[in-house]
């Protein structure tokens, strides 16, 4: 996973909220930090991004090795995930799956484009990726994958999602996860970002190059409501070099996706 386009930050140290359950929060947070490293972790190392001491920390680890989250690797004297953490990941893709009509609109627009497709939603607050089409030939982003839900104010699927929240929606989300530096190109200041959403809403599409991943370009347009709220969005992505030479064309593609799964979705 490119490290430019994750908020997964094993160093950052989450401090407890008023009414939480501590033991399962400090759980998830040694399994977040086992998922960050691609050899796994040692008991110590757990036990000190956690600041927990060692032998509390072993008593965690057998928890959560015992339940299945996690699988002790005796011969490097390691912790890795366990395979129980696929039921999660599997879960989330049943709840977020969507109606045949919208995943098959998602597939014509990748087809149409010759670009990875994606598909976004609202989930409460958060945009999420709901949906992928891609190829052998135009993969996904690697990151982009279901369930992502990051750097909406880089991407252009999220700016969609962005420009048609309230004002007050708007601010009380970016106040929250904030605008995080992806790229040198990246916008991080927040009355630019408003220019340029207001561009976005004028326009009907949003454009990112090079925001959310070097060499990659993404353009996405919104998915509507027989009402015209938006509740959804369509996007492509492309290496830079290829979205250059056909930059009219593929909007014209997006703007055909993103009427198809608006047909699509007020069709249910």
């Amino acid at each position: 996973m490119n490290s430019s386009a994750r908020n997964l930050d094993p160093a950052v140290t989450v401090q407890p909220v008023s009414g939480t359950v501590q033991s399962v929060s400090r759980a998830l947070r040694a399994m977040e930090f086992v998922a960050a490293s691609k050899q796994g972790v040692t008991a110590k190392e757990i036990a000190a991004h956690l600041e927990l001491a060692l032998p509390s920390a072993y008593h965690l680890l057998a928890t959560l090795t015992e339940s299945g989250y996690l699988v002790h690797l005796a011969q490097d004297h390691r912790y890795g995930l366990g395979y129980r953490v696929r039921l999660l990941e599997q879960g989330l893709e049943r709840q977020l799956e969507v109606q045949p009509l919208i995943a098959a609109a998602v597939r014509r627009l990748h087809l149409e484009a010759d670009a990875a497709a994606y598909y976004a939603v609202y989930r409460e607050v958060n945009v999420v990726v709901a949906h992928v089409v891609d190829s052998v030939r135009r993969p996904r982003v690697q990151v982009l994958d279901i369930g992502f839900h990051e750097a909406t104010h880089a991407t252009a699927f999220g700016k969609v999602m962005l420009a048609a929240m309230t004002v007050e929606d708007r601010n009380a989300y970016l106040d929250r996860v904030g605008l995080r530096q992806c790229t040198a190109g990246t916008m991080t200041d927040r009355p630019a970002l408003e220019t340029h959403l207001e561009q976005v809403r004028r326009s009907g599409v949003a454009l990112e190059i090079g925001e959310f991943q070097d060499g990659l370009s993404c353009l996405a347009a919104p998915v509507r409501s027989s009402a015209g709220a938006v509740l959804a969005s369509v996007a492509i992505s492309l290496p830079s070099a290829d979205f250059a030479s056909r930059r009219w064309d593929l909007e014209r593609a997006v703007r055909r996706g993103a009427l198809l799964a608006t047909r699509a979705v007020n069709s249910l």
